[in-house]
């Protein structure tokens, strides 16, 4: 590996989740393309050096958060019950029966986009209502669902409840903390699966750890600035973002799966 790539990686994990931290998105969601397109990550090797970017990023953004006493919490515990089993199977999937990448992101930006025009929707327009919180069960459903597509593809599962969860009226002073715990558990879960299976099946699968290691250094120090930013920022301001990375998100997987 270049210094040139190492020097982009941790720029880009460091302006990525500056932005992505307050919202409790983890970077990695809009890593992903830039370690495949502009660094040139082989795939499933991109999978883990992902969720090792998440490893080494996420204790910035809730070291601060846990100053704030916003860290822990019933939300944060059914995430991480939900997607940490999840991760492990998403692992197993990649490796093992490594489905097309093109159907999810084709799903993903049909749940994503009409999530981010809601919430900038709601945001412009404060006096929209909620909807209905979700129940327990549901939140624990989509958990385990978007822990399995983080296992596959490594983008942390709060890049797809954060928005749901935001559109169901949850506030991002609850929410952000916790969708980052639990993207930073199952993370730790998935580099170690990965690990496991590298030992014993063939194929690129290990993670590149100098550049995953660089990301996250970058990633540390932007999940912290970020996760300070928090409380300056109104909630409508908060809820905007995540609607316009909802839409941005939406779009690029849009473009990935129809070219």
């Amino acid at each position: 590996m270049t210094w040139q790539a190492g020097l982009t990686g941790f720029l880009a994990g460091l302006l990525l989740s500056i932005i992505t931290a307050p919202v409790g998105v983890s970077g990695a969601v809009f890593l992903l393309p830039v370690q495949l397109s502009v660094l040139h990550v082989p795939s499933p090797a991109v999978t883990p050096t992902n969720l090792l970017f998440n490893v080494v990023a996420g204790p910035g953004a809730l070291v601060r958060y846990r100053r704030n006493g916003r860290l822990t919490g019933p939300l944060a515990r059914l995430l991480i019950a939900g997607t940490l089993p999840g991760v492990v199977l998403g692992a197993l999937i990649r490796v093992f029966a490594l489905p097309g990448p093109r159907a999810f992101r084709l799903v993903a930006a049909a749940v994503l986009l009409p999530l981010g025009l809601w919430l900038c929707a709601r945001a412009l327009r404060p006096g929209m209502p909620d909807r209905a919180p979700l129940a327990r069960p549901t939140i624990l459903g989509l958990s385990l669902v978007v822990g399995t597509v983080g296992g596959v593809y490594g983008i942390g599962g709060g890049s797809l409840l954060g928005p749901i969860l935001a559109g169901r009226g949850t506030p991002m002073t609850t929410l952000a903390p916790a969708a980052l715990t639990a993207t930073f558990v199952t993370s730790v879960a998935g580099a170690t699966t990965y690990g496991i299976l590298a030992l014993t099946s063939s194929g690129d699968i290990a993670p590149h750890w100098t550049l995953g290691l660089l990301c996250g250094a970058g990633g540390l120090i932007g999940g912290y600035l970020g996760a300070r930013l928090q409380p300056r920022l109104p909630e409508a301001a908060l809820r905007l973002l995540l609607g316009a990375l909802a839409i941005a998100l939406a779009v690029l997987y849009l473009v990935q799966g129809l070219a």
